[in-house]
């Protein structure tokens, strides 16, 4: 069975609330334990809480959950490439699965919240990937 961690941002919780239940049934569904939820204010903040549960020896894998909706500049484009840069560079240092179930950017809220499915998704990988890692 894998343990897995959760890290859902509280920005654009309309959107998260969708994304962290969808991401509890898909671990129910897989018979995966979620053995710890950290919620942080945005997508920005998730890389920090991923590194600090994938140096847990009761997480299996990480799954991120976030939503950047797009604004008038460019920061969500900003938000977006760093938080999936720092992200793979957690999994690849601590040698676990974390997977990266933000959606955007360049989406409106509404866009957003028609994609609360990303959450299941970013479950689904981290579960997939632990046990393909399990079997090396």
């Amino acid at each position: 069975m894998v343990s897995l961690g959760l890290v859902v941002a509280e920005f654009n919780r309309s959107v998260t609330e969708g994304m962290e239940a969808a991401a509890r049934d898909a671990a129910d569904a897989a018979n995966a334990t979620v053995v710890e939820t950290v919620h942080v204010p945005g997508a920005y903040d998730a890389p920090l809480v991923a590194d600090r549960l994938a140096r847990r020896s009761d997480v299996d894998a990480v799954a991120v959950l976030g939503a950047i909706v797009t604004g008038d500049t460019d920061h969500d484009e900003v938000i977006g490439h760093a938080i999936a840069s720092t992200l793979s560079d957690v999994s690849l240092e601590r040698d676990v699965p974390v997977t990266l179930g933000v959606s955007g950017p360049g989406m409106s809220g509404a866009e957003a919240r028609e994609r609360v499915e990303k959450g299941a998704e970013a479950v689904e990988s981290a579960i997939d990937l632990a046990d393909t890692l399990e079997d090396l």
